[in-house]
């Protein structure tokens, strides 16, 4: 139980990941406190995911020689910023809101 403690007290961030690739990815998410997150990401789809803001996104691929590390990113580069939202706007759905537009992370390639 003092790991999920530990973890819950840990700063969470949401962040946003966007597979511009035509190939199938593996994103792990390795964070303090014994965090770990591994999931699996389809050509041109937005994983979002909550983490540690201090944990390290890798990118993998299989190759022919096997697993092949594509990239390491911060997790504090993929965060998701959230605008504020008008009361007079929030039956609203806006896409955009999120920060799609300011994060190269999220947009497709």
């Amino acid at each position: 139980m003092q790991v999920l403690e530990q973890l819950a007290r840990t700063e969470q961030v949401d962040c946003g990941y966007r597979n511009g690739s035509d190939r199938m990815i593996i994103l792990r998410c390795i964070g303090p406190e014994q965090f770990f997150l591994e999931r699996v990401v389809f050509p041109f789809e937005l994983l979002t995911f909550q983490c540690p803001s201090r944990s390290e996104v890798e990118i993998w691929t299989h190759g022919l020689g096997g697993p092949e590390l594509l990239e390491s990113i911060e997790a504090r580069e993929l965060v998701m910023e959230s605008a504020p939202i008008p009361d007079s706007a929030v039956a609203v759905h806006d896409p955009a809101v999120g920060g799609i537009e300011t994060n190269p992370w999220l947009q497709a390639g």
